[in-house]
């Protein structure tokens, strides 16, 4: 599969005289698993928003899936995007179960009523709780599940509808050290699945970076620092300027990514 499926042109987006993004020229393909990385404040869960159909920019233009905001139905849209994140999660009705939080999914709607699904919704939905390890959870309550088992039920919820994009909004983030390596290596084998949707990931942690992942940018300040394939942008110098610190950068034989202050 070819084409772009995101495209970003000097996109700013400022709120109450604050710049959140500025200046964002960014071109995503459809074979491509991006991971945007900077720390807290840095503009990151803004532009996954832009590219979510879900916040317009104030200034620039976007096009996803082919389609300019601005001229488009954005609900129509949405229904093609795969999103998690801790937002989506806070919405969830308490009594909602695994199976239905993840089928409702393809209404785009939270919270399960009247609606009828057939028996090939069923097993989608079956068949990716149990892709992300769940399937001993299906019944249960969204409410009563730990941490990282909400984060797996949320992703097989965004696959749900077959997406043509995915976008995970740091999910790894409160798990512990045991949750997070499950979950990572699951999204590296979801990453390196050439039937799964192009992905734009979004973390401040380089160990949380799953492998296969091909693209990387680094965001300060809304602004761009680098971008592009992961094995350049992915530097010493690059991480330092993202975090405004010095960092040593170490990648291991199994791809993963690690990083230290120097002198630690």
């Amino acid at each position: 599969m070819g084409g772009q499926v995101l495209r970003l042109a000097d996109v700013a987006v400022r709120r109450d005289g604050a710049a959140l993004l500025r200046g964002i020229d960014w071109a995503v393909g459809a074979d491509e698993r991006w991971v945007v990385i900077g720390p807290n404040g840095a503009g990151k869960t803004t532009l996954l928003q832009v590219a979510g159909a879900l916040l317009y920019p104030t200034e620039g233009t976007v096009e996803i899936l082919g389609e300019r905001l601005g001229h488009t139905d954005v609900l129509e849209l949405r229904t093609r995007i795969g999103l998690a994140s801790s937002a989506l999660a806070e919405r969830v009705p308490p009594e909602e179960k695994v199976i239905d939080l993840v089928l409702t999914a393809s209404y785009a709607v939270l919270g399960r009523w009247t609606e009828e699904y057939d028996s090939h919704d069923v097993t989608r939905a079956v068949e990716l709780i149990d892709q992300l390890g769940c399937a001993h959870l299906i019944r249960r309550r969204f409410n009563t599940l730990s941490e990282g088992e909400r984060k797996r039920v949320q992703i097989a919820r965004a696959l749900m509808p077959d997406p043509e994009l995915l976008l995970l909004d740091e999910p790894a983030a409160g798990l512990d050290l045991g949750g997070r390596e499950d979950l990572v290596r699951r999204l590296s084998g979801l990453a390196q699945d050439p039937k799964a949707p192009t992905m734009v990931l979004v973390t401040h942690h380089v160990e949380e970076v799953p492998a296969g992942f091909t693209h990387a940018m680094l965001l300060r300040h809304g602004s761009v620092v680098a971008q592009g394939p992961i094995d350049y942008v992915m530097t010493a110098e690059n991480l330092s300027a993202t975090f405004g610190v010095q960092l040593t950068l170490d990648r291991g034989g199994d791809g993963r990514w690690y990083a230290r202050a120097n002198g630690y």
